[in-house]
């Protein structure tokens, strides 16, 4: 039980097993598993305000505001009044109090709107509507069509034939292919009666909560025997059910205990790199206040014995107090006088600025996706700033990178290629959408959402091309697509992957239609003539095989085995006959892979019949095997698939989102690393790798980790350092720098070139080992770009924690699927894209937008300008303070240490809260070096923030001299010039309250000239704030220094006629020109011999600026390049191991739905895929040599930057 929301029970036990009886709540009951209801809201109405003042008061400053608003009530101490303290206390303390309870408002609101849903569950032999939050482990729920699975169940049987059901997963991995489940025929004879589901009392022992979205182990005892129980059997909480009437399922987890939410990782506070430093800061700020305050209690020691002695006969001391007693009440009094080196003013402004620039990114148009109507979003106000420090991006691939989208872009048919488009003098023509398309009307079967530009293949179509009817009708038979035909003429394939979606229907469109497919047989239709093909046998997918088969016997009784797969694997069993045609279509597939295209090789071979027969047979035996069955099998796969005949290759174009490459290349100029972990597998991340610029045909060595043992990955790992730097050492010799918590840092290491990396899922899992992580990170460091592939959630985040820990960086995850989310949580930035691919991502993010070429509008834009502006407000806030307090510590010295103040106690409470509050607020809001524009014009400006440049240690207590001297010049100049000095008409002028207001006025001239030199963007509303609070200082001096206001109140209004009195006299205006002349002279000479000698990026850029006199640059141009390469993409359709099987089971049939489905999956993708392939595996079916560099590249656009950023600018 919790007791006002705080666990005040004993933690329960960790669960080894899991068991559950259906249909009986009190045995389920005892084992105290979690409800179904979920809570991610921190506070209720009765723990509200004691706990959010305990998680305030937690932060040092708060804390430090209270123990001095404790010592200002002590008479005996406080100089100041208490109201001094209280006000600004109280303040902040609400408007943070009314901040988190508006977040948590929000979080009950969401919280409440999922736990009331509502489902029907079964109840002493009844369906009843239930709420979300009142279902149990071991309860019997019935979910419908397009309803969201309640809790992660046990399918027990579905409207489907053989009790099949269609998910949507987006909301777990970000894909939106659909999924298929099947229960046991155990469960699937229930049906969806009522009786014998009641009356259904099997139990399950079954693996305890865990976050693996992929594997699931357990077993269902029922009627005496024993039924294993895997992920094919699970539907988990967040699925979709979809094309399925309806299902009944038996609740295994609940709530919290989900994969869903246990995937959700922890969630952690984020404070920024600046918020971490100034606490650093603020300790040293405390021990410094405490070293002045005892060097005056000191000061007041010895005054007390040497001068105060002489006053007691006229000013007794009190009690008889003596100059101990004395010291140590100036010590506490001096504690008072001098924390403005720390106002609480400073937290209040910086939570103002960075909420304004949260309002930027809500507010700016061009981060807003119209497609979606979709706008960007903070979805908190914290790190802004931090978005101009990132170092490390960790992205997601598909849904992130990617549109989920392919399309049939080429093909290489019988040595010559179709798919682009040439003018009448055979130039290759650009394809836009005003190219003309093929006209598909001869075909009545034709997709209509199908584009393709080529005639030339139509007609080769329609010539009877014998070969090119033999590549169509291959795509068209050699797949696991499943065809739904609600009305004659409309099909819709459902796809296991896009890709095979995409390839079944091209045949559809160019006259080869898949219409349907029995277990033992593909009916398709050939140029209008329906025919059946008898399915003999599908030889399945696997990582290993990289390819699949089917063998087919056509009407006219002729066996054939047609095969696809990755070209390499492909290669390996041809025919020599096929030697020149496999060097020809080499060539092609090498110019697709150069275009990022993901290719396909298709090949295949008549079978003799008597050898056939023979096959079957021991095919039948070694299917029914109990030993080695695997094996057995993939050994006759091997034998029947050899000596293939080539047809050519396909390629499929996995879309990019729009301007991915270019934010990528953006980044990457910005020296900022990109690393993708996505759980595809590795040639199609490849692919994407190359075809978004992330990896390029430029780069020195592309390095593949597939080690299958810890000792074969270090090998590896050492042997790419030592590729990249021949002289690293073996040893891990680590610099002697240390994080607080004795962890080692390691530091960049310089490489000559450019390299890449890509690690496999399990290789990753070995490279993450305590012994081998520093190895590994060493060594991807030192590459431009890192891609894992076939990772899991966790290993995601272990990722990000594995840098943040041994790397002193930023770093940024960006992600669209709840298999992001543990990322998203663990990266001190979290961004997710909000699309069609579910909200996981988005709910746990701090950023998110629409589109992932948004990111470097983000950082470049509005994260530089925020981490901008935040230093140039630090680095003044503490300028202004440190002056304003230190005139005080000159003071002690000519005040006899008596705690007396040099200012006016009404300016010493205003100067924080209005003389100074709306211009460094205006330039805290409004000030940019340069416009957007510059700022993606030259990336580089974003390198210092990287560096911490603007605002480090260094920076702070090279502020902290300078206020060391400005104070000096602002009291002794001033003590100077009124010292035995009179007025006018003789009288005297320097009296306590002259001297006070010279002061003052002087500091105030002084720090406003220093915000007009700090300030790089003058706006009208910077100008009017900067003026208008001068004119608001005298405006209120002379009215509090009136005569009326000190006949009014005597006792707070002492300067009475001060005002007047001195700001009349000239020699008082020329004390404050030269002061504040004195203060700023330093450093304007400074900075103008800094950019003559030594000028920073910004200072370039800024000139450049000046030159253009403000005109916006003209965009760069792009040029498209198309490259030559010689990597080539093994097996490229993600497709899963297994499928095969359920084909030719016949439990894909499907009865006739009543509504229609959305077509084959146009998007998605699948947790399962292929080892390395093509150039990753080192291997080459023409014997080029793999990842050479090409001789005499022309540079790319990066390179040339490279080469001038200095020297151009």
């Amino acid at each position: 039980m919790s007791f006002f929301g705080l666990d005040c029970v004993k933690k329960k036990e960790r669960e080894l097993q899991r068991k559950l009886r259906a249909n009986d709540r009190e045995y389920n009951l005892s084992f105290k598993y979690a409800t179904n209801a979920i809570k991610t809201s921190k506070y209720n109405l009765f723990t509200f305000l004691p706990l959010n003042l305990f998680e305030q008061f937690q932060r040092i400053a708060n804390a430090y505001f209270l123990f001095l608003l404790v010592l200002q009530v002590i008479p005996q101490i406080s100089s100041l009044s208490w109201f001094t303290t209280v006000v600004p206390l109280v303040l902040v303390l609400v408007v943070t109090a009314a901040k988190d309870a508006t977040d948590d408002i929000n979080r009950h609101r969401s919280d409440n709107q999922v736990n009331n849903r509502k489902v029907q569950v079964l109840i002493d032999g009844k369906l009843q509507s239930e709420k979300w939050m009142n279902v149990q482990v071991g309860d019997i729920i019935k979910l419908e069509n397009n309803h969201f699975v309640t809790a992660d169940l046990l399918l027990l049987s579905s409207s489907e034939p053989l009790n099949l059901v269609y998910i949507e997963t987006a909301e777990l991995d970000g894909e939106t292919n659909l999924k298929v489940r099947q229960a046991l025929p155990v469960t699937g004879d229930l049906e969806d009666d009522i009786a014998k589901l009641a009356d259904f009392n099997g139990e399950v022992r079954c693996e305890p909560p865990n976050n693996r979205l992929d594997r699931f182990t357990g077993t269902l005892t029922y009627a005496g025997q024993k039924y294993a129980l895997d992920n094919e059997k699970i539907l988990l909480r967040g699925c979709t059910l979809r094309n399925t009437e309806w299902c009944f399922g038996l609740v295994l987890f609940g709530g919290p205990e989900t994969k869903l939410m246990q995937n959700c990782g922890k969630s952690t506070f984020k404070r920024t790199s600046v918020d971490r430093l100034m606490n650093v800061l603020v300790l040293c700020i405390f021990g410094f206040l405490a070293f002045m305050c005892t060097i005056l209690a000191i000061g007041n020691v010895f005054w007390e014995l040497n001068e105060g002695s002489h006053f007691t006969v006229f000013l007794p001391r009190q009690n008889d107090n003596n100059a101990a007693f004395s010291a140590f009440l100036t010590f506490w009094s001096y504690v008072i006088i001098l924390n403005t080196v720390v106002p609480i003013s400073l937290y209040v402004s910086v939570e103002i600025i960075r909420l304004g620039n949260s309002f930027y990114i809500d507010w700016d148009r061009k981060m807003y996706y119209a497609r979606s109507d979709t706008p960007a979003m903070a979805r908190t106000t914290t790190l802004n700033e931090e978005l101009g420090q990132i170092k490390y991006i960790f992205s997601d691939k598909t849904g992130t990178l990617t549109q989920n989208i392919m399309i049939f872009n080429k093909c290489s048919i019988n040595g010559k290629t179709y798919g682009d488009v040439y003018d009448d003098t055979g130039q290759r023509l650009e394809i836009t959408e005003r190219t003309e398309r093929v006209d598909f009307s001869f075909n009545p079967l034709a997709d209509p959402r199908f584009v393709f530009h080529d005639h030339a293949l139509v007609e080769a179509v329609k010539l009877e091309n014998l070969e090119v009817h033999a590549f169509f009708r291959l795509l068209a038979l050699c797949h696991t697509v499943m065809a739904e035909e609600k009305k004659e003429g409309e099909l819709f394939y459902q796809a296991q992957s896009p890709d095979e979606g995409a390839l079944v229907t091209a045949a559809r469109n160019f006259g080869f239609v898949f219409r349907s497919r029995t277990p033992d047989s593909v009916t398709i239709v050939e140029e209008g003539e329906q025919r059946s093909y008898e399915l003999l046998a599908i030889l399945d997918f696997n990582n290993v095989r990289k390819r699949m088969s089917v063998i087919v016997r056509s009407p006219e009784r002729k066996l054939s085995l047609y095969c696809k797969g990755a070209d390499t694997i492909i290669y390996e069993r041809l025919h020599q006959s096929c030697s020149k045609l496999m060097d020809v279509t080499t060539e092609h597939l090498n110019e697709f892979a150069g275009e990022g295209l993901r290719t396909l090789a298709l090949a295949y071979k008549d079978l003799d019949e008597e050898y056939f027969s023979q096959w079957k047979e021991r095919h039948h035996e070694a299917s029914t095997a109990l030993e080695d069955r695997e094996s057995k099998l993939d050994q006759l796969y091997e034998e029947i698939e050899q000596d293939l005949l080539l047809l050519g290759a396909t390629a499929i174009e996995d879309k990019l989102q729009d301007g991915v490459a270019h934010t990528i290349e953006q980044l990457s100029k910005a020296d900022i690393k990109i690393w993708v972990l996505t759980g595809d597998k590795q040639e199609t991340a490849e692919n994407i790798g190359y075809s978004c610029n992330l990896l390029r045909e430029e780069m020195n060595e592309v390095f593949v980790i597939s080690g299958s043992s810890p000792e074969e990955v270090r090998q590896e790992l050492r042997h790419a350092r030592s590729s990249m730097k021949p002289d690293a050492a073996d040893s891990v010799l680590l610099p002697e720098r240390t994080l607080v918590k004795g962890v080692k840092v390691i530091t960049d290491e310089e490489v000559n070139g450019e390299y890449g990396l890509v690690i496999n899922g399990h290789s990753l899992a070995y490279a993450l080992e305590r012994s081998i992580e520093v190895e590994f990170l060493r060594t991807a460091c030192m590459c431009k770009a890192v891609i894992c592939c076939r990772v899991t959630p966790l290993q995601k985040a272990q990722v990000v924690e594995l840098v943040k820990k041994y790397k002193q960086v930023v770093t940024l995850a960006i992600g669209d699927g709840a298999n992001d989310v543990s990322m998203i949580k663990a990266a001190h930035i979290g961004v997710g894209i909000s699309g069609q691919e579910g909200m996981q991502a988005v709910l746990s993010s701090d950023y998110s937008f629409a589109q992932f070429c948004f990111l470097q509008r983000l950082l470049l834009v509005h994260g530089r300008w925020s981490y901008l502006r935040m230093c140039k407000f630090l680095r003044y806030f503490f300028y202004k303070n440190f002056t304003f307090t230190f005139v005080h510590f000159w003071y002690a010295f000519f005040c006899g240490f008596s705690a007396q103040t040099v200012y006016d106690e009404w300016f010493i409470t205003l100067y924080n809260l209005i003389y100074t509050a709306l211009p460094v607020l205006g330039m805290s809001l409004f000030d940019q070096d340069v416009n957007d524009m510059w700022s993606f014009q030259h990336p580089q400006l974003y390198i210092p923030g990287q560096l911490n440049l603007f605002f480090s240690k260094k920076a702070f207590f090279t502020c902290a001299l300078h206020s060391c001297y400005s104070s000096l010049m602002l009291f002794f100049i001033p003590y100077a010039a009124m010292h035995d000095t009179v007025r006018d008409d003789g009288k005297d002028v320097a009296d306590y309250q002259s001297f006070a207001l010279l002061t003052q006025t002087c500091l105030l001239f002084a720090v406003s000239i220093q915000l007009g030199l700090e300030m790089s963007y003058w706006t009208a509303v910077n100008t009017f704030f900067v003026l208008g609070s001068l004119a608001m200082y005298f405006a209120v001096t002379f009215t509090m220094y009136s005569n009326g206001m000190f006949l009014m109140l005597p006792s707070a209004f002492p300067f009475i006629g001060t005002a007047r009195n001195s700001l009349n006299q000239p020699n008082v205006w020329l004390t404050i020109l030269l002061t504040s002349i004195l203060c700023v002279l330093p450093v304007v000479t400074y900075r103008f011999l800094l950019i003559q000698l030594c000028p920073t990026i910004n200072d370039k850029v800024m000139f450049k600026v000046r030159q253009a006199k403000a005109t916006l640059p003209p965009p760069p141009r792009r040029a498209r390049i198309r490259r030559t390469s010689s990597r080539r993409s093994g097996y490229a359709f993600s497709h899963a191991q297994g499928y095969g099987d359920l084909v030719t089971s016949g439990r894909f049939l499907r009865r006739p739905a009543m509504f229609l489905s959305s077509g084959f999956a146009h998007t998605g993708r699948t947790t399962t895929g292929f080892s390395p392939m093509g150039r990753s595996a080192g291997y080459s079916p023409t014997g080029r040599p793999q990842n050479a560099k090409v001789p005499d590249v022309e540079g790319t656009s990066l390179q040339m930057y490279r080469t001038f950023t200095d020297s151009a600018l």
